[in-house]
């Protein structure tokens, strides 16, 4: 489902990703590993077709991202969720909108968004908290929010940066089971942590990232 082939991203700053080769498949479940400022988080966003590749080849769902256009981009996202570290909810919109937002934006009708609303929530113990707004929540339940609503969609691929970083230990080990009886049912999960906790109790494949580079791909 994902391919990178010699694949190196470069920014002003410096920071930049070399040489990546990493192959996932279908209903995989990959932990990016390593410390803030490795380029986990940018390898995500090749993923989303938000970044292509200075050099390399990125194919994402059969499509070389380099070559995507504009309706190319926007269908493969509607096979993607994606869970930003930093939650990105719209302040304006009550809870029950931020998640419902992906399926009007495909033109869903009502009923059915709100069942499928409604079914993540309650997945996420987020049912209590539909009609408030992100700012009367958490850190970790806006985060929820954030899980849902890349979930929503139920995509093919989920990408997740670091969704178990302002939760407590029960809460984020209850996201986790979540996160893997999703996997079990056929999505392919990316998860991004610099917690080793969770890769060390998870038998799922583990990819861990010093400086730019992937210096160790291992499944326990």
């Amino acid at each position: 489902m994902i391919q990178f082939d010699k694949v190196h991203l470069r920014f002003d700053s410096g920071i930049s990703l070399r040489n990546l080769n990493i192959s996932i498949a279908k209903k995989e479940f990959v932990y990016l590993f390593g410390e803030s400022g490795c380029g986990k988080s940018s390898i995500l966003k090749m993923i989303y077709l938000e970044l292509v590749p200075n050099a390399g080849v990125v194919t994402v769902l059969d499509q070389v991202t380099s070559y995507a256009k504009r309706k190319d981009i926007a269908k493969i996202r509607q096979r993607i969720g994606m869970a930003f570290q930093d939650s990105k909810l719209l302040g304006d919109r009550d809870i029950y909108s931020n998640i419902a937002l992906p399926l009007e934006l495909q033109g869903m009708k009502a009923l059915e968004v709100r069942q499928k609303v409604v079914a993540r929530s309650d997945e996420l113990g987020l049912r209590s908290r539909l009609s408030h707004y992100p700012h009367e929540l958490s850190a970790g339940e806006q985060q929820r929010v954030s899980l849902a609503r890349a979930m929503v969609i139920s995509p093919d691929i989920l990408l997740a940066d670091e969704p178990t970083a302002h939760l407590d230990d029960n809460t984020a080990a209850d996201v986790l089971e979540w996160l893997w009886k999703i996997n079990a049912q056929g999505t392919t999960i990316i998860l991004a942590t610099h917690n080793k906790l969770l890769t060390k109790s998870d038998p799922s494949r583990t990819l861990t990232i010093v400086a730019g580079e992937v210096v160790e791909d291992r499944v326990k």
